[in-house]
């Protein structure tokens, strides 16, 4: 009798088989690339951003932090807003295109000499009262003038400066940082502006040159 030989696997079976592992491997490597695209790419926008990276790190006592992310201040009144309805311009900024009125208002005189008004003369019923910092920054300077009163400089963001006129008991010195609302000083009298009384003599300059106060205050 015969022996009989193993029958060899059809063609159909050795490709079921080779298609049993085949896809699988190429949805693994389609898989990889894809990761590995992702992976790149967060890399790249990491790399490409370092900045914000740096600010999310940064402690938030850091000051340059709180300097990035702090609003802008504006200018607010040299004294407190309590005072506000109490307040009266004597002298005001000398405008050459103000009225007649305004302009007469602003020329400062003394031993028959007239001075334009580069700020504006405050008084408060006559009355002494404190000089605040309408805007945080630097003293930039103090000048002690017992005939035209004590003067205080304070130097700001964007090329502003204010200055403050006609101030004793100052509180502040050259180089201090100081905080928009601090109090400086007080309003007081002097011999060379004598005829206003007890008076704050306010200007605000902008790279340097004086400019109407009234612009960046409501008064």
């Amino acid at each position: 009798m015969r022996e009989e030989k193993p029958k060899a696997p059809s063609q159909k079976n050795k490709s079921a088989k080779t298609k049993s592992w085949f896809w699988p491997i190429v949805y693994s490597g389609i898989a990889i690339v894809f990761v590995g695209m992702i992976w790149g790419y967060n890399a790249f926008m990491k790399d490409d951003a370092p900045g914000l990276a740096d600010v999310a790190g940064k402690d938030p006592e850091d000051g340059l932090t709180i300097k990035t992310n702090a609003a802008k201040e504006t200018l607010k009144f040299p004294f407190t807003e309590a005072l506000l309805d109490d307040v009266a311009i004597l002298q005001d900024y000398y405008d050459v295109n103000a009225d007649a009125a305004m302009r007469e208002s602003a020329m400062l005189v003394f031993d028959q000499h007239y001075v334009t008004n580069t700020g504006i003369t405050i008084s408060v019923q006559g009355k002494a009262f404190e000089v605040v910092a309408s805007l945080s920054g630097t003293v930039e300077d103090i000048v002690l003038d017992p005939f035209k009163g004590d003067e205080i400089i304070l130097s700001h963001a964007d090329g502003l400066k204010t200055i403050y006129r006609s101030v004793s008991g100052i509180l502040v010195k050259k180089g201090e940082e100081v905080d928009q609302g601090q109090v400086l000083g007080t309003a007081t009298e002097n011999d060379w502006n004598s005829k206003v009384g007890i008076h704050l003599n306010f200007e605000v300059q902008k790279d340097g040159v004086a400019v109407n106060p009234r612009t960046y205050l409501a008064f």
